[in-house]
């Protein structure tokens, strides 16, 4: 019997707000947010119908400063600027490659790594551009089915009959719904190895965040893709690709 195999490739893409002005906020409310504040002796807010002008009178040491390896923006009037940045991974190829009558399993995973000196952190999403994900031609592999329609399954799990494909995050920042119990996901502390398996959608699924500054070290989020054939199944011959984008912004 000639076993015909199943290659995998996973294209990865990137979008992200580079550096630019980002606006954080010292108080807030379910009404209201305020940007900065400033103990002075005088100054404020004032306005007509033709402008408006934030003014400050009394502070010291303020203006700009610079030199080969820092710029220094202070007093209340001064733009704050933060950046964010993130890496650009190349490529996965997943292995190892399956037969598409006997079946089996293929791995493969990438990291982005994020840093941001914004006060209030960053989210990482990602999605895929099609549905299903996996893709060759007219054949696919569904996107992963889960137990809960919107709680991961701490188990890989795929019936001897189907074809599946998923993911599971893994890093310092990932958010609560990939962080596990030790059985049991969306709930605990823990970030078990490859435990807590999703489904792409073609929507931006949030998998890591935080609400802190990272520089100048940066945290790595590891994105660890699964194809699996069924014994019971037969799986057309192929290349099957995925298109999976990444998007980063600041909080």
């Amino acid at each position: 019997m000639n076993f015909k195999n199943i290659f995998f490739t996973i294209i990865i893409c990137c979008f992200f707000v580079g550096t630019y002005p980002v606006l954080a906020y010292v108080a807030s409310s379910g009404n209201y947010r305020i940007q900065s504040d400033s103990v002075d002796s005088s100054g404020g807010l004032e306005s007509s119908a033709n402008y408006k002008e934030d003014s400050s009178v009394g502070e010291i040491a303020t203006g700009e400063g610079a030199s080969a390896t820092y710029k220094l923006k202070a007093g209340y009037q001064q733009m704050q600027e933060t950046y964010i940045s993130v890496s650009t991974p190349t490529d996965v190829t997943m292995s190892p490659a399956i037969g598409g009558i006997s079946g089996g399993t293929g791995n493969g995973s990438t990291a982005w790594t994020i840093l941001t000196d914004n006060p209030a952190g960053y989210t990482l999403s990602i999605k895929a551009s099609s549905s299903p994900a996996l893709q060759s031609g007219s054949n696919s592999f569904l996107d992963y089915t889960l137990i809960a329609s919107s709680t991961p399954d701490y188990n890989w799990s795929v019936i001897s009959t189907g074809s599946e494909f998923g993911f599971t995050p893994e890093g310092n920042d990932i958010i609560q719904k990939y962080k596990d119990n030790g059985s049991s996901c969306n709930v605990g502390i823990l970030d078990t190895v490859d435990k807590c398996w999703y489904n792409f959608l073609t929507s931006d699924e949030t998998v890591a965040q935080s609400f802190v500054p990272n520089h100048p070290s940066g945290t790595a989020t590891n994105v660890k893709f699964r194809a699996e054939s069924g014994n019971s199944h037969l799986q057309i011959e192929g290349t099957y690709q995925a298109i999976i984008t990444a998007t980063v912004i600041a909080n």
